[in-house]
């Protein structure tokens, strides 16, 4: 399923060729996008046939040819998919793995085939275990991928988790403390916000995205996570995209601002 949005496309800073930039954009190897262009199932928005010379790019071509921008392009009348730089947003659903392979169902399965093969490939900007749900974000962009995962840019991401047992009520203490070392680690957890929901259900707001780290803090209490969901990113909230679980789409200008991009 795929919730309907607006992306943001950005034009190389040069003109490539445009075999090399469908090449990039996962519509085939070298060899699978000279037969599209030999076929005559890529074009520019009027129709006309374009060849493996021509160019993406703004501009006069240098020698004849074609030069168009990457919105006038189609294949089999088709707009091409997003410009490298996109941020998509997805309801990630339990049961599906962060990865490129796996024996069930990945994030992937729920994307464009062609995404996969993109150079550099759409990755997840974090991830959420097999048994999470929530938001989750994926970028071909690797400084902003970067700069959403890093700790010193104390992007806040804020969970949803059902518990084993009662909750102790010393949790929310422990974990603002800044010194809860989780097992197997030497470094101390940066400091996190605990809001009580429930005897057995609480808010957990992060800045830092250690692996599993949410069911380790509670373990680290003598607790058990029964279900965790990601609730936001930033000042990006699953409720306000409208999201239904396996749905993604593209971010508007307006929702990458609230990630601070």
């Amino acid at each position: 399923m795929v919730a309907e949005g607006a992306g943001l496309t950005r034009m190389a800073a040069k003109p490539v060729k445009l075999r090399q930039y469908l090449q990039s954009l996962g519509y085939g190897t070298r060899r699978e996008v000279e037969a599209l262009l030999a076929e005559g199932r890529v074009t520019d928005a009027g129709g006309e046939a374009l060849y493996v010379d021509d160019e993406v790019g703004e501009g006069t071509p240098v020698r004849g040819g074609h030069r168009l921008p990457h919105a006038a392009l189609r294949v089999d009348g088709l707009p091409l998919d997003p410009a490298q730089g996109l941020l998509v947003a997805m309801h990630k659903p339990i049961g599906v793995t962060c990865s490129t392979k796996d024996p069930g169902r990945v994030v992937y399965d729920l994307l464009p085939a062609r995404w996969k093969a993109r150079e550099p490939i759409v990755s997840p900007v974090g991830r959420l275990d097999k048994d999470s749900s929530g938001l989750l974000l994926f970028t071909d962009d690797g400084q902003l991928l970067h700069r959403l995962t890093s700790p010193k840019h104390h992007q806040p991401k804020v969970y949803r988790a059902t518990l084993a047992e009662d909750l102790r009520g010393n949790e929310a203490e422990l974990f603002a403390a800044g010194s809860l070392l989780l097992e197997g680690e030497t470094k101390p957890l940066l400091p996190a916000v605990l809001e009580v929901l429930g005897p057995r259900e609480a808010r957990l707001t992060l800045h830092e995205g250690r692996y599993h780290q949410v069911r380790r803090m509670f373990a680290a209490t003598g607790n058990a996570v029964l279900t965790l969901h990601r609730e936001a990113i930033g000042g990006l909230s699953l409720d306000a995209l409208g999201l239904a679980a396996g749905a993604w789409r593209l971010l508007a200008a307006e929702e990458r601002a609230l990630l601070g991009h």
